[in-house]
């Protein structure tokens, strides 16, 4: 007889079956603010829905896909979207008419009218990348418009289509605006506030178990601290976007969220066996415990907000690094929000040691409008001239064949033309997944539900649920979120682009058909064309983020020698997780660029996958021995003991990233970086228990270290990156 497991592997999934499942279970699960963005958007379509169908407005597919895009995760983006939506369109709306009245005579003409004007919006996509929607919607609109000049002789009906456009965008952007602002508002600061206070019961969970008070170890690893951080950081972008705080308040705000992630970073820190030995680690862990609930709580009340007064006892060494850290970091935020408002805080706390922060970072100045190298750049045109070719060529197949129902096929070659393959390919694939999952939906609801339909009411009840599986989809990450819009999309152009029943399944597969065709002349074209690949700037990020940690690593060695007792270099450790952020999302286009090299994706993706895995190990390893160091030091220990080690660790670093930037690549796996002697020295001291953890962490920065692969322009594929902790 077969045992259980035996029977499990007989039973298990093919391993591309368990990725995907595995994939999906990821990106469709629920977390904070999803459930919010997708009632906006049923909401805001189903009054779109009601409207159009009752006043008999055309395009409702279009007046639906404009409530998805207005509808964001916050008012500022809404607000921001929602301007942009309409700019666009007005201004695609004006060259389209003006193009009719020029050239409605000459056929010839007006398309190369139009593709001029095509270029240039296309080329400005790129070199204008905060207003690349309003390029985007006029490109878009002025392309596809030139498809009703050759259905129609008559020139006032064609006036009468572009303006219905116009209309079918405008109102559904007002009901949009009106429906996030005043009936499910998404505030930015209070979106801020939820995610630290969240974070905060994550540490205090973790300290639990460090207490005995918990059994079970609450684990933060490398890929949570990197969500975290990146989270807070654009929360807190967006909130001083949305209202101007003032001087004092935006430096206790910034302070604030700087606490929060060093907090979470030395939580993240401990070790899975740390445990408190004794009633006074305990009692100094629960004054911390204590604090961080008390900071918690002045988060989420507007009247403290972000003001915070702790309790008035000074820190206690626990001889646990990572909760003295957590205390150095609340004793820089208490410093931080004193010096804010001197007059109410001002006997809060005792001061601080000397070198410790006082102020929070200032935020970067913002960027200019145009990229620097707008005009320079021939990346720019060659882009604009090879979505130019892929439109041109599916206008003049779509005329060729006289087959109007694909007329999809022009708007796909323009959707899915992003910079690189990559993101093209990825774009591609999610517009034709969600095409197919949106129309066997319309499919099933032609064959089974519409016979039954006999109101609105039954018509809102039919197609809200495919909407609201739409709108959970497009709220998920870049990497997922365009199949929910072409889901709803794809619904709606097949059974709401007209006042009536659909009557047959021909426009379902007509849909079907432009956009694969659409899909495939432009990755043609684009791996034709002057093709773009990331792999070689990807390259440079790493390189980039290595030499961040080796600057972290050596601001550390400084602030240690000066006998600073809170880390200086807080602010280069979120920018470095935000670094690594941009990586991931590099590094998941680069994955799916094709390229002739037989096994070259996966060689260059394996490799950046080592190399972004030993970089968070390294980010928290070196932090955790900052901690440790800082801890002996306070124990009595020569403060520049363990500084010469930290700046041999930056000096690895910034060797191999120089490497690794280097055309061809030339990196090398680094050697470990001697520490017998200073560690020796340390464990002939009373200090026996902080030596071992200095030793720990002098473990895991080497391991990390030499994981680094060797990265050369003929290596062969590295084994998988060993767990490190």
């Amino acid at each position: 007889m077969n045992s259980p497991a035996g029977v499990g592997r007989q039973l298990a999934w093919p391993r591309p079956l368990a990725q995907l499942a595995a994939f999906l279970r990821q990106e469709l699960a629920a977390f904070p603010g999803r459930g919010n963005v997708m009632l906006r958007c049923v909401l805001g379509s189903a009054i779109v829905i009601v409207a159009s169908m009752t006043l008999q407005v055309p395009e409702l597919p279009v007046s639906l896909i404009a409530v998805f895009f207005v509808t964001q995760a916050n008012v500022v983006l809404t607000r921001l979207v929602g301007v942009m939506l309409m700019v666009g369109t007005t201004l695609a709306v004006a060259c389209t008419i003006g193009v009719y009245t020029l050239t409605f005579d000459y056929p010839l003409l007006r398309i190369v009218v139009a593709s001029a004007i095509f270029f240039c919006c296309t080329y400005l996509m790129r070199a204008v990348t905060k207003l690349g929607l309003v390029f985007f919607l006029m490109a878009l609109v002025v392309i596809y418009a030139q498809t009703f000049a050759d259905l129609t002789d008559n020139a006032e009906a064609l006036v009468r289509s572009v303006l219905w456009v116009w209309s079918a965008v405008s109102y559904p952007v007002a009901v949009a605006l009106v429906v996030n602002t005043l009936l499910l508002p998404a505030e930015p600061e209070r979106q801020l506030r939820s995610a630290m206070q969240r974070q905060l019961a994550t540490v205090d969970a973790r300290l639990d178990a460090v207490t005995g008070a918990q059994a079970r170890s609450v684990r933060i690893g490398p890929p949570d601290l990197q969500r975290n951080a990146l989270s807070l950081q654009k929360l807190l972008r967006f909130a001083t976007m949305r209202r101007r705080y003032g001087a004092q308040d935006a430096s206790a705000m910034l302070a604030c969220v700087t606490a929060v992630s060093r907090v979470v970073e030395a939580a993240a820190s401990l070790p899975d066996d740390a445990l408190a030995r004794d009633a006074g680690q305990i009692a100094a862990i629960r004054a911390v415990q204590g604090d961080l609930g008390s900071l918690g709580r002045a988060i989420g009340d507007d009247a403290q907000w972000p003001r915070w007064t702790a309790s008035t006892s000074a820190p206690v060494s626990t001889a646990i690094a990572e909760v003295d850290a957590m205390q150095r970091a609340l004793g820089a935020l208490l410093d931080a929000t004193a010096a804010a408002a001197p007059s109410s805080q001002s006997d809060a706390r005792a001061p601080r040691a000397a070198g410790a922060e006082t102020a929070a970072p200032k935020p970067a100045a913002p960027g200019t409008l145009l990229e620097p190298d707008a005009f320079a750049n021939p990346r720019y045109a060659r882009f604009a001239l090879r979505t130019l070719l892929s439109v041109l060529i599916c206008y003049v197949f779509y005329n060729a064949v006289n087959w109007p129902g694909i007329h999809t096929v022009m708007l796909t070659s323009l959707i899915v033309a992003l910079p690189s393959l990559g993101a093209s390919r990825r774009h591609g694939l999610l517009r034709i997944c969600g095409a197919l999952i949106g129309s066997g939906l319309a499919l099933f609801m032609v064959v089974f539900v519409i016979p039954h339909l006999e109101s609105v009411p039954g018509l809102l009840l039919m197609s809200l649920p495919v909407i609201a599986l739409g709108a959970w989809v497009s709220a998920g990450s870049e990497r997922i979120g365009y199949a929910g819009i072409q889901i709803m999309f794809t619904f709606a152009l097949a059974l709401l682009e007209s006042f009536s029943p659909p009557s047959g399944l021909t426009e379902i597969r007509d849909r079907m058909v432009g956009i694969l065709l659409g899909v495939g002349v432009a990755t043609f074209v684009q791996m034709s064309v002057w093709p773009e690949g990331e792999a070689d700037a990807l390259r440079g990020q790493l390189a980039s983020v290595l030499r961040e940690i080796a600057a972290l690593a050596r601001a550390n060695a400084q602030a240690l020698s000066a006998g600073a007792r809170a880390s200086a270099a807080l602010p280069l450790a979120s920018a470095t997780w935000a670094k690594l952020a941009d990586c991931d999302a590099v590094l998941a286009r680069v994955a799916l660029e094709p390229d002739w090299r037989e096994g070259e994706p996966e060689r260059v993706t394996l490799l950046s996958q080592t190399v972004l895995a030993q970089s968070r190990a390294l980010l928290v390893a070196i932090e955790a021995f900052h901690d440790e160091s800082m801890a002996d030091a306070l124990e009595g220990a020569p403060a520049d003991r363990t500084s010469p080690f930290q700046s041999n660790v930056a000096d690895v670093l910034e060797r191999y990233a120089t490497q690794l930037a280097a055309q061809p690549p030339e990196a090398r796996t680094p050697a470990v970086v001697d520490a017998a002697g200073w560690l020796a020295a340390c464990a002939g001291e009373e200090g026996a228990a902080r030596a071992a953890a200095l030793s720990r962490e002098v473990r895991r920065i080497n391991s990390a270290l030499i994981g680094l692969p060797r990265w050369t322009s003929g290596s062969e594929v590295p084994d998988a990156p060993a767990a490190t902790r």
